[in-house]
């Protein structure tokens, strides 16, 4: 089977394969599917066959040929980094001259040939011999005309000119329409780029246009095939909520969930009670997902295609139709509906001493929002009217308890990071009209104890039998990056000396709450840490100080969590051998798992940014206070205080009468002059200087009377900011004063709802 395998990945003109499609070709049959897989196993293991990030599975290059993912810049050239360097990206690095990066674009998965020639630094330099797997091939952008042809200038630097389109008014365009285009010919040194327009979405001011160009544009799905509505309606029908056999019945139970004001759907519910021993009852009841979304139906090919469910600014795209998500699988108060417990005995002090599984049904008791929970847990008896006397008293041992598992979780040496979030505020056409900062109390607090409890429990059992599943893995940092997080703080004034401790960080954390400092040593340090992920390996969770950990609580949403409840399935069926995924199979969809995660949450931001961006359009010359998120030799990245945008000053704005160094040992732009200094951490005020709508990029400046004086110039020369390209192709791009540079996306709030078990 092996020999198979390498001499059909190996022979000229094979296209790379996922693991069904390659035992399709093979003609394995059912009794050889475990034969393969082991074979497949093996050839990994002895580094002969390569998986990609997309499933596909490779032969092992030759000496001097590596495989990874390009970055392209706005210049032409590239930076190439390894599939293999994840430990250090930054060390392996390769760049890529704009002549050897062929007609390659960011996120392109392409093989790279190594090259003796040093570049810039002294990092390795390497030469592009093919593209294995376009990132996409549709893009959204800007539609226009001129001489007589069709361009559209594509969102973003993906690339830097137009793309012609053909002839005028295909599709219906008109000028200033956001369109997709799906791409017939990329552009390189040598040739422009040629597209066909495939969609209009409408003009680019129109309402709802930005949320349909960022559907678009990050491939996401927002319609259900026909075939997975249909398999929703079946359900429906079937659903029976008096038919309650092989279910411990818990409807007459004191059940209460709590979620954000505007949830829609309801996955977890809470009981907890207390016996004459002292001993805690934990009951964590989550929707039973999995008895409506059969393995290998449509509604599961579906939802293990999208992955989780997208959380947009106003639109929701889920996982599941909403006839699941929102009506059968949502635990609605009053209502009753199938789950399944997790059933945990805890001692006074909150250590655990026995779990149960079992399938359940349950009809909630009161549903609350988390501003609701604390008010009443602090003042009970201004409730008495409103709040049965056995809901309080849940809600004042749900507190108790959730603070001493709190407690026990950081003396552990959990890690606990303050990312402050802010929510946008909207208007009836999406557009943002203002900002709050979102609170995250004890109540939020509460929730998120009860499912970490569960989902820890799930993933120790599952352990405990030997049963391979889908594990959230969270990669202890690289030393070396904590090292320059150590050296950072203590620019800052802060001592880190044994910067590989998770109490030394949490102290450093607690020490720094509430001072300036707060806000840029707590990114710092996330950006220092590795990402979480899905994965069948035991890595174990480093923020989080367990082994095993999986995320269970949420399968209305992500699919992972439905595969740990089918395996759950398993246990309670009192099977000997749980059917599952193997080993394998499990590490194939937690890369695609984890993937669809970072892609939802990509798109999310940038719609914010997008809408941040609209926003500020309008406000050339605005004053506002601004956090210093980074110093670079060329200038200052700035957050806003109020509104979480992240912007750019250039160091030519930093003064009127003044020169900035960069000063290394401080992390600091100083003047030469003034002896001023520009920190990481520093509030200052910034004014709104320029908004690029199609490149995204937002500019801030210092409010001197030299940048206000530039302001007032340019706003007499310039065009409208939102006004559409006017550039023929072969225009040399006009340029602002401001440095090339890499842009972080602007930082977001996340839904409330996506807190619960989001490590």
């Amino acid at each position: 089977m092996k020999r198979k395998i390498l001499e059909f990945v190996q022979r000229t003109g094979y296209k790379p394969l996922k693991a069904k499609s390659l035992a399709k070709r093979l003609g394995v049959t059912k009794k050889n599917q475990a034969q393969f897989q082991a074979a497949l196993q093996s050839l990994m293991e002895s580094g002969e066959l390569r998986e990609g990030p997309d499933g596909r599975l490779r032969p092992r290059m030759a000496a001097g040929l590596l495989v990874g993912i390009v970055k392209r810049t706005s210049r032409g050239t590239g930076v190439f980094i390894p599939h293999d360097a994840d430990e250090a990206p930054t060390k392996r690095e390769i760049l890529i001259a704009a002549a050897d990066m062929r007609d390659a674009h960011t996120g392109d998965e392409v093989l790279v040939r190594l090259l003796k020639r040093r570049g810039a630094g002294g990092r390795r330099c390497g030469r592009i011999e093919q593209i294995l797997e376009r990132a996409t091939n549709q893009f959204v952008g800007t539609y226009f005309e001129a001489g007589g042809s069709g361009y559209v200038q594509v969102v973003g630097k993906t690339f830097t000119e137009p793309i012609l389109v053909g002839d005028p008014g295909a599709k219906g365009a008109k000028p200033g329409d956001k369109v997709v285009v799906e791409m017939l010919r990329y552009p390189s040194q040598t040739h422009s780029g040629e597209a066909v327009i495939t969609k209009v979405l409408g003009p680019q001011n129109a309402p709802g246009v930005d949320e349909l160009s960022i559907t678009h544009e990050f491939g996401l799905r927002d319609e259900f095939p026909e075939e997975v509505l249909e398999d929703a309606r079946r359900q429906a029908q079937q659903f029976d909520e008096t038919h309650l056999d092989g279910r411990v019945d818990l409807t007459k139970e004191i059940i209460v969930t709590i979620d954000p004001a505007d949830a829609r759907d309801f996955d977890d519910a809470i009981s907890l009670t207390r016996s004459r021993d002292g001993h805690w009852h934990l009951g964590v009841h989550i929707a039973d997902v999995s008895h409506f979304v059969e393995s290998g139906s449509a509604l599961d090919r579906e939802a293990r295609l999208r992955g989780n469910s997208v959380y947009l600014p106003g639109r929701v795209l889920p996982m599941l139709p909403e006839l699941i998500s929102n009506g059968l699988a949502s635990l609605q108060q009053g209502r009753v509906r199938y789950t399944k417990s997790v059933l945990i005995e805890f001692t006074p002090e909150g250590i655990p001493v026995h779990t149960e599984f079992a399938r359940s049904a349950i009809r909630v008791t009161r549903r609350f929002a988390y501003e609701q929970v604390m008010a009443i847990i602090e003042q009970p008896e201004r409730f008495r009217t409103r709040v049965s006397a056995k809901v309080r008293k849940l809600l004042a041992m749900m507190y108790e308890l959730a603070m001493i598992l709190r407690r026990r979780r950081l003396e552990a040496g959990a890690l606990e990071l303050d990312v402050p979030e802010i929510e946008l505020e909207y208007d009836d056409d999406g557009r943002v009209v203002g900002a709050h900062a979102v609170e995250h109390d004890e109540s939020h607090q509460i929730i998120e104890e009860f499912m970490l409890a569960a989902n820890m429990a799930v993933a120790q059992e599952l352990d405990d039998r030997g049963i391979p599943f889908m594990r959230r893995a969270h990669g202890a940092p690289n030393p070396t990056k904590l090292k320059a997080f150590a050296q950072f703080v203590s620019a800052l004034g802060y001592k880190l000396e044994r910067y590989q401790s998770r109490f030394e960080l949490q102290k450093l954390l607690n020490q720094v709450k509430g001072k300036p400092a707060e806000s840029a040593v707590n990114y710092a340090l996330l950006r220092s840490m590795k990402q979480a992920e899905y994965t069948g390996e035991p890595l174990g969770h480093y923020a989080l100080a367990v082994e095993n950990y999986c995320h269970f609580t949420s399968p209305i949403r992500r699919y992972p969590d439905l595969t740990v409840h089918r395996l759950i399935d398993g246990i309670l069926e009192g099977r000997k051998r749980v059917p599952g995924p193997n080993e394998l199979e499990l590490t194939r969809l937690g890369k695609h798992c984890s993937l669809t995660e970072r892609k939802a949450d990509a798109a999310e931001r940038e719609l914010i940014k997008v809408k941040l961006l609209r926003y500020f359009a309008d406000r050339i010359g605005e004053v506002m206070e601004a956090v210093i998120t980074g110093v670079e030799r060329y200038g200052l990245f700035c957050r806003g205080v109020d509104l979480p945008v992240e912007g750019f000053i250039h160091i030519s704005w930093l003064s009127d009468h003044d020169n900035f160094y960069y000063d290394a040992s401080s992390m600091s732009l100083v003047g030469r002059q003034s002896g001023r200094q520009y920190r990481l951490g520093d509030v200052i005020e910034v004014m709104v200087a320029h908004v690029d709508l199609d490149r995204r990029e937002l500019d801030f400046a210092l409010p001197t009377r030299k940048a206000k004086r530039r302001l007032a110039r340019s706003a007499v020369e310039e065009p409208a900011t939102e006004s559409p390209p006017k550039k023929q192709p072969s225009e040399r791009k006009t340029k602002r004063p401001t440095a090339k540079r890499s842009r972080r996306s602007s930082s977001s709030s996340r839904q409330a709802k996506k807190r619960k078990g989001r490590r």
